[in-house]
């Protein structure tokens, strides 16, 4: 597995030659972030300049390409205003899921309040729905499940974060932290990320219902009962 404190000081260093003082934020997501991370993991960077302009997104890439591990190297690149003008229901994500290295996000703690975690909830699972449906329908694709749950994963931490205030990042803290209803779901999509075998109608069923039903309550509301018909209820 690649030296990722000797991968980021070339990557820093790069990025410092490339664009200075321009450099709002540099970040770190996905499992190199929560400390998961495994040979095949990603290397999701965040970077935010002052602005971004059609050449800047030549020069990153083209920065990039010089660096090792390419085919790993994925992630966000934004301007500072087009990020703090985002949809706050992504930015609930997206602020809990980077770690920091450069600067800090919280200018953007302002805009993530309980109507934005409801919203990421209820897109989260709206999404879900309507994708888990289509695969079942068209693409019977096992590759394509696999996605799915592991975006169920990011829903799941927004579930557990409005029932607890705090969000759970690492597998064993939010398996720890999830209901009944939830904890399937996420036993599932570690599995599914482990190697185990796609069980494609069983899994897509679960996948299915428990989006359903909270589709169905309009959202996850503040305060509220699990979902009628789950585990818990």
């Amino acid at each position: 597995m690649l030296d990722l404190s000797t991968w980021l000081n070339r990557f820093s260093a790069a990025l410092d030659a490339a664009f200075g003082s321009r450099v709002w934020f540099v970040g770190l997501q996905g499992s190199y972030g929560r400390g998961e991370a495994t040979d095949t993991s990603d290397i999701d960077v965040v970077v935010i300049l002052d602005a971004l302009s059609t050449d800047d997104i030549r020069a990153y890439g083209a920065l990039l390409d010089t660096l090792p591990h390419r085919a790993l190297i994925c992630g966000f690149l934004s301007g500072k205003e087009e990020l703090l003008h985002w949809d706050a229901a992504d930015l609930f994500q997206f602020y809990h899921d980077t770690k920091p290295l450069k600067g800090s996000l919280d200018p953007l703690l302002k805009r993530l309040d309980q109507t934005a975690v409801e919203r990421a909830i209820h897109t989260g699972v709206c999404n879900l729905y309507h994708a888990c449906v289509h695969n079942m329908l068209h693409e019977k694709s096992g590759d394509i499940l696999r996605s799915l749950y592991k975006s169920a994963v990011f829903t799941v931490q927004a579930v557990c974060f409005q029932q607890s205030g705090q969000y759970h990042a690492g597998r064993d803290a939010l398996l720890s932290a999830a209901g009944e209803a939830e904890r399937p779901i996420l036993q599932t999509a570690y599995g599914l990320k482990d190697g185990v075998p796609v069980e494609f109608e069983a899994m897509s069923e679960t996948l299915f219902r428990w989006a359903q039903r909270y589709v169905q309550q309009d959202g996850f509301r503040s305060n509220s009962a699990p979902p009628e018909g789950s585990p818990s209820s």
